[in-house]
């Protein structure tokens, strides 16, 4: 049955390809609010194309797109994507227009095209595929679609909320995923939670000559000591009680790491680095990478940073840092955890502003989206897939499917090298082609499961 579809997609290859082309060449930057209007449009024509009727749902930000389609079984499958973009720049670091896709060797290269378009554009082009071939689905889909997921969701929570009966399925398939290069699909089941903090000090009403750096307290230097007593030279966070609440490794996650493909050399080689941190290696270090919390600075920022001298004394310093987090933990809780541990070390000059914080999701490996996600996966690709129990990034699941407790997976069309977010985003082309069968492939399998 497989074989016919699959032929479908190989025979309609510039067809997708041409529709991926088309959407990665309109900006949606959310940020700006660049090109929502125009791609809005563009994903409710392309809704209609395979028979699913768009509602555009207004919010106080970019809206939200759901849309239904009708199948003949019982199951209910739910289609996560966003259709917003971060911004290009820097633009001088790109190889070609980042709103112009161009392929090279074998890439598809545009500002979008990996987050999340490609992803977006696989499902619907598997639906369409399906229709072609075989007419009416085997099961129920539900599409959502949002507009803010680069700005950081703030109305995915409201939908779920609002339309709780919107995204009652038997599960969803998130935004997107990796590949490895040469290597298995990626399936996670879940994400970290995140924690995002600012730390501000000011030791003086305003800005002085430098000569007085011998007397007037640097704020700058503030932040640093009090940054020094948050982690210590191995890695290891030293926030009181930091650790208390998170989950357990168990044997069965140590499983997972065991049978995850991952090139240490290549990933070094790309980075640049000569090692990783206490030189971790094998399941080690895929353990630290995946079932630990992190505490990291995002930036820093005080005096001046121009080109030249100037010798000044700064009266102000602050600091971004991203707490990644682990199921148990809470990005409320971390966060006043962070405000005791200044405190209690003499800081407490240091104000700690919570910007954002989401909570950690996983979803249970035994249910029957994930057995199905695994199987197509050994299928499609001819290797079984590298099971993440959790992605090491964040999104905002959680917000999303903790209450009804939805089953969640992510996987899509990406590489480990598809530079998400950074300049030259892109996916191999190949891997777009057997994204789209690989969703077919789940449509014809978790129907009959």
């Amino acid at each position: 049955m497989m074989k016919k579809i699959f032929q479908y997609i190989d025979d309609h290859r510039d067809e997708y390809l041409s529709l991926l082309k088309e959407f990665c060449a309109q900006p949606s930057i959310s940020t700006t609010h660049t090109g929502i209007e125009e791609m809005v449009r563009m994903v409710s024509e392309t809704m209609r194309s395979v028979n699913v009727e768009p509602e555009i749902i207004p919010t106080a930000g970019n809206p939200m797109l759901y849309g239904e389609l009708k199948g003949t079984g019982k199951r209910v499958l739910g289609f996560y994507n966003h259709y917003d973009v971060q911004p290009p720049e820097p633009l001088d670091e790109w190889k070609s227009d980042p709103f112009k896709p161009e392929i090279r060797d074998g890439k598809m290269y545009a500002r979008g095209v990996s987050d999340n378009k490609g992803s977006l554009l696989a499902r619907i082009c598997a639906v369409d595929a399906w229709q072609k071939v075989y007419g009416q689905l085997p099961l129920n889909l539900r599409f959502v679609y949002e507009g803010e997921e680069e700005v950081g969701s703030p109305h995915l929570a409201w939908f779920a909320e609002t339309y709780p009966e919107k995204i009652k399925t038997d599960g969803f398939i998130w935004e997107g995923g990796e590949r490895y290069i040469d290597g298995p699909l990626q399936i996670s089941l879940g994400v970290k939670g995140m924690c995002y903090l600012e730390l501000r000090v000011r030791t003086a009403a305003m800005d002085a000559h430098s000569k007085h750096a011998a007397i007037i307290p640097n704020p700058a230097w503030r932040l640093v000591h009090a940054l020094s007593t948050m982690k210590d030279r191995n890695d290891k966070i030293l926030i009181e009680n930091f650790y208390d609440k998170m989950d357990k490794v168990t044997g069965q996650d140590r499983e997972y790491l065991r049978n995850l493909y991952y090139n240490e050399e290549s990933i070094k080689n790309r980075m640049q680095i000569g090692s990783f941190i206490n030189n971790l290696t094998g399941i080690d270090l895929l353990e630290k990478l995946l079932y630990e919390p992190t505490c990291n600075i995002a930036g820093i920022h005080s005096g001046y940073t121009g080109q030249g001298s100037k010798t000044v004394l700064p009266c102000t310093a602050s600091v971004k840092m991203d707490i990644r987090l682990i199921p148990q933990q809470d990005p409320e809780e971390i966060a006043e955890l962070v405000r005791k541990h200044l405190r209690k070390h003499g800081f407490e000059d240091i104000e700690v502003v919570q910007l954002s914080g989401m909570h950690p999701f996983r979803t249970n490996p035994d249910n029957p989206l994930a057995q199905t996600a695994f199987a197509c996966a050994e299928e499609v690709y001819g290797i079984k897939p590298a099971i993440y129990r959790n992605a090491p990034g964040t999104t905002a699941m959680y917000r999303f499917c903790h209450k009804q407790n939805l089953p969640v997976l992510m996987f899509g069309v990406s590489n480990e090298a598809s530079q998400n977010h950074a300049p030259n985003e892109n996916i191999y082309v190949e891997d777009y082609f057997q994204g789209i069968k690989m969703i077919t492939a789940v449509l014809k399998k978790f129907a009959g499961f």
